[in-house]
């Protein structure tokens, strides 16, 4: 599959204790099914041939035969398939029998990963019948008579594909990931981007949630997939029950999760390119080829599947009600307290802040009137400066005025239209030009009138502008780009919504919450240009785009550095419903190029606190060149 995306399966096969023909019928079955949906790694329970629960049959000859026949059935008659497989089965070795998973691809067994961990408490008594698995490889005959071939067999074996890219896989069995050294670690650390783990882990209450937190945890610790396969519904209930919960996780996200007390097969298309994205940029994690392991190669044939996978249309903005609050107020706390150290530090008790009546600069006055309340200082010694010019509606200079009033601060209103026009005369130019001279006079007289009036008042100007606009560069250069501190420097634009929107619920104030609904409900403009019959004309996002397809972009393209032809396919997934593919293509092609072109303005930015992980401060976030060239990111869109 394209842009690093491969479909894994976990399953549980219905099968019968001790029952090896029947086991491996029905797995063999679940193999089928699973190449038939495209799926590429397949991973089964522990013990899966025989069953985990048969006791002291495990010392029967009978059985252990059984089972290397079977693994040997399932090799043979699966050899046209391209996934690779991993089967848990009862392998003996120099008079020890050992607890493995089988490794088998192209019709053959290419690797036995034994389990190291080799539990022998409570319900468990795995010593009776298992020793414990060598860590260095060595090669055994494996087959009968004439058909026996070698095989690797350890711990410390990796399955590396030759044809796709980040995709190595390792293994472990259940009680091995429970020990505070799992082998998976050592795995990651040898290159593994995905770990199987073939087990055997019963129902008791409370521990499903134990092991999600478990696997959903390892995955993030070591940032890679992880295929948790568990055995179900036919094994014994002498004195456990076993619920087939299986769990397939990606760099601590629960990808797929199966129903407890049923078989079957979960699916979840893992994210190689993006998993390799999050190592590359964590310098402590170290991965190197390491000598004590053996890497078996093999290749892969996938042929293109349609993507079955959550791909986030609003990456910024969390999706649960519940979880919404909790960030919504773990944010504005994050810009207040970082506002609240710089006045602390500077010894200042006033701000100046543009109010515009927008949804920017109404987000920064309430993180203002947060830190002031921290601090005890009076609302007063917050100055709102209203500006109106020729582009400025009743709408949004009442809103402005209004909010101000409500929450305490000092309002002051200053027309700066006179002094644009004696400005316009000063450089000669006509005022009926309405081009960017004319737009960005008004910006720029804005800001002169902010830093002085921060002067007077011995303050600072607390900048409104968000991570969307720096992104594309949608600020006037020393005009509403410059400031003393900016809080909103790394809120994206769809955040900015959602904060406000949050923060309508902490106020009781009626009319305070009609003021900011109405300025929710309003469309997002400068206002530089003047309105038609009282109304907004100069709306941001038909000029520069979509917000919420910038946003995306934004944040898959510094989040995990992806491809534009990636980032696009993933944007008509996201946007199968609300936009055309040439409209995505439009504005992907409009965000690289004013991302490229507009960088030197990021290049000087305020302080601001960072709150997400995505940021483009130029002092630890984005560290490009402003002259770099975007030729390459714009040959790739055109070929789409």
């Amino acid at each position: 599959m394209k842009y690093g995306f491969i479909r894994t399966v976990a399953a549980t096969p219905k099968i019968k204790v001790a029952d090896v023909e029947f086991n491996k019928s029905a797995i063999i079955e679940q193999i089928i099914e699973a190449e038939k949906n495209s799926a590429s790694i397949i991973v089964f329970p522990e013990l899966a041939i025989t069953g985990y629960t048969c006791g002291d049959l495990f010392l029967q000859n009978t059985l252990i035969k059984a089972a290397e026949k079977a693994i040997l059935d399932i090799a043979y008659k699966t050899k046209e398939l391209e996934i690779l497989i991993f089967v848990g089965f009862p392998m003996e070795h120099n008079s020890k029998l050992y607890n493995t998973a089988a490794v088998i691809k192209g019709g053959k067994v290419i690797g036995i990963v034994p389990k190291t961990n080799i539990p022998n408490y409570g319900e468990f008594y795995e010593l009776r019948h298992f020793a414990k698995g060598n860590e260095d490889v060595i090669f055994i005959e494996f087959g009968e008579d004439k058909d026996k071939y070698t095989v690797p067999m350890g711990t410390k074996l990796l399955f590396k594909c030759n044809n796709i890219n980040n995709l190595i896989v390792g293994a472990e069995l259940c009680e091995d990931v429970w020990t505070p050294n799992p082998p998976s670690i050592a795995h990651a650390m040898a290159g593994a981007t995905v770990i199987a783990n073939c087990s055997a882990s019963d129902e008791i209450t409370g521990k499903s949630s134990y092991r999600q937190a478990l696997i959903e945890g390892q995955s993030a610790r070591l940032v890679c997939g992880y295929i948790y396969a568990n055995a179900g519904d036919g094994e014994s209930t002498q004195d456990l029950v076993f619920g087939g919960h299986n769990i397939i996780a990606e760099n601590g996200i629960r990808l797929s999760e199966s129903k407890r007390f049923e078989a079957g097969l979960i699916y979840a298309d893992m994210d190689l390119e993006k998993l390799n994205s999050e190592r590359r940029r964590m310098n402590t994690f170290k991965v190197d080829k390491r000598s004590d392991y053996l890497y078996v190669e093999f290749n892969m044939n996938i042929e293109e599947f349609k993507l079955n996978r959550f791909i986030d249309s609003m990456p910024f903005v969390p999706k649960s009600s519940e979880l919404m609050i909790s960030r919504c107020e773990e944010i504005l706390s994050i810009q207040a307290y970082a506002l609240k150290k710089r006045l602390e530090h500077i010894g200042c008790e006033n701000v100046v802040i543009g109010i515009s009546g927008g949804l920017d600069s109404t987000l920064a006055l309430l993180v203002i009137v947060r830190a002031f309340d921290i601090l005890g200082i009076d609302r007063k010694n917050i100055h709102s400066i209203t500006m109106p010019c020729f582009g400025t509606t009743d709408r949004t200079y009442n809103n402005a005025c209004e909010l101000t009033k409500k929450l305490g601060a000092t309002l002051r209103e200053i027309n700066i239209g006179d002094a644009v026009k004696l400005h316009f005369k000063n450089i000669g130019h006509d005022i009926n030009v309405k081009d960017v001279t004319y737009e960005n006079t008004q910006a720029r007289q804005r800001t002169m009138l902010l830093m002085n009036i921060a002067n007077q008042v011995n303050g600072i100007v607390i900048g409104t502008g968000d991570l969307s606009e720096l992104a594309l560069g949608w600020a006037t250069y020393n005009g509403d780009h410059m400031s003393m501190y900016g809080v909103n420097a790394s809120i994206p634009k769809t955040l900015v919504r959602y904060l406000v929107k949050y923060s309508v619920s902490l106020f009781e104030d009626k009319d305070l919450k009609l003021i900011l609904e109405d300025i929710l409900s309003t469309p997002v403009s400068p206002e530089l240009l003047p309105p038609k019959e009282g109304e907004i004309v100069q709306k941001t996002e038909d000029l520069v785009g979509p917000y919420e397809l910038h946003d995306f972009f934004l944040y898959n393209i510094l989040r995990f550095g992806f491809s534009p032809a990636k980032v696009y396919y993933m944007a008509l997934i996201a946007f199968e419903e609300t936009y055309e593919a040439e409209i995505i293509k439009k504005w992907i092609t409009v965000f690289y190029k004013r991302f490229f072109s507009q960088h030197f303005k990021r290049s000087c930015l305020p302080d601001g606190p960072k709150v997400g992980s995505v940021a483009v401060s130029p002092r630890g976030d984005l560290r490009m060149p402003s002259d770099a060239c975007v030729r390459l990111w714009l040959d790739e869109i055109e070929k789409l």
